[in-house]
């Protein structure tokens, strides 16, 4: 036999070796931490909770009764098509108006007093 030809058997076996060894090592990884067909999967607990439930809904989402100003949608509607919007008013989360041209002009404090 040939030295190239046992150059690359002795190559070849190594190949198969090392890819044999280092494959059980990363199956069980797979194997663990692979992607559900849903992201839910797994929810038994919770999925058996939500189907004995009497009625899932809150009582307020029941009620179809919306209060809602149809003159004042439509003005704003029509405000919105000819792109002459309103600007907000009172934007601010405090209710005190702060204008700063109305502060009033403090005196400007006394040096300190010498010993």
């Amino acid at each position: 036999m040939r030295r190239t030809d046992l150059m690359r058997r002795a190559a070849l076996i190594a190949a198969l070796t090392a890819s044999a060894l280092t494959g059980g090592c990363v199956s069980d990884m797979y194997a663990d931490r692979r992607d559900p067909v849903t992201f839910a999967a797994g929810d038994a607990v919770a999925t058996n909770i939500a189907t004995q439930m009497v009625d899932p809904w809150p009582a307020h989402a029941a009620r179809r009764d919306i209060a809602y100003d149809g003159d004042r949608m439509q003005a704003a509607a029509e405000r919105y098509r000819t792109n002459k919007v309103t600007p907000p008013v009172g934007t601010s989360t405090s209710s005190v108006q702060y204008d700063p041209a109305a502060q009033p002009q403090t005196a400007p404090a006394p040096a300190p007093a010498s010993k």
